[in-house]
């Protein structure tokens, strides 16, 4: 489970983040590219747009479920 007192800096603000468990696996950024992006430079990925229909809401959520190692969280401020 992601802890939003270890998300990135680069997040957005909003309800979806990404923690420091996140091992660059590309997952999120392959079920929602227009939310999720990768900092190469340090290895991860972050949120870069929260989501803002019910549409885009299920592509976050897809990409939450696709991520092994739990790295997404959805509890961030909304």
């Amino acid at each position: 489970m992601a802890d939003k007192e270890a998300k990135f800096d680069q997040n957005v603000e909003g309800k979806f983040y990404v923690d420091d468990q996140c091992i660059a696996c590309d997952a999120c950024v392959v079920e929602a590219p227009k939310f999720f992006e990768m900092n190469d430079d340090e290895g991860h990925a972050f949120v870069k747009l929260q989501p803002s229909t019910e549409y885009d809401l299920k592509l976050c959520l897809n990409a939450l479920e696709a991520c092994p190692v739990e790295a997404i969280g959805e509890d961030g401020e909304s």
